[in-house]
């Protein structure tokens, strides 16, 4: 795709990624199937977004850093829900590098750290935050506006007002950077 170079996005099962075309998408990034991105996210260096088995949505002015993998699981096999897992992200939520994120909902503004695990049927609430290296066992779900750490994560506090006002300046500082990235790929080719 000309307008993401070095990336590859690739359609799967007749299902082509849709992606805004104010997104940045990083070179080396790999797109595959049933994905829709939204306007001003960015996908930055190396990361793998694959919907072949289900459907991964991400939200306006989201960031998912570089590294990470995002998937989903298949319609039930015996496992799951009827529908399978998929991945569904908000808007303006806030991924760190080399997250593994994995059949599972970000709902708005959530936050997740670098080197966490989410999995299948997680719930990462609006303004939660799940701590750098945790990893979220299978059906739990982050509430509003709590802290969560640990292997397997747990609650810690209730975020401050200053901690969620910290969230919103790193969405906005992803955001012009996304830009400004977007730019100098542009001008490399």
């Amino acid at each position: 795709m000309t307008n993401h170079p070095g990336a590859t996005i690739i359609p799967f099962n007749g299902k082509m990624p849709v992606i805004h075309p104010s997104a940045f998408i990083a070179p080396g990034c790999r797109i595959i199937g049933d994905v829709e991105i939204g306007e001003d996210v960015s996908i930055w260096y190396n990361c793998v977004i694959r919907a072949d088995v289900n459907r991964i949505r991400i939200g306006a002015r989201t960031n998912i850093q570089d590294g990470t993998v995002v998937h989903c699981d298949s319609p039930d096999e015996g496992h799951g829900p009827a529908e399978g897992y998929p991945t569904l992200i908000g808007e303006e939520v806030l991924i760190g590098h080399m997250a593994m994120i994995h059949g599972c909902t970000l709902l708005d503004r959530a936050f997740i750290g670098l080197s966490t695990v989410v999995m299948n049927g997680c719930v990462v609430e609006s303004d939660a935050m799940l701590a750098a290296g945790a990893l979220l066992s299978p059906g739990k779900t982050v509430p509003h506006r709590q802290l969560w750490a640990g292997r397997p994560a747990k609650y810690m506090r209730d975020l401050s007002d200053e901690a969620l006002i910290g969230m919103r300046e790193g969405v906005e500082r992803y955001v012009h950077n996304g830009k400004a990235h977007k730019g100098v790929v542009k001008a490399a080719r």
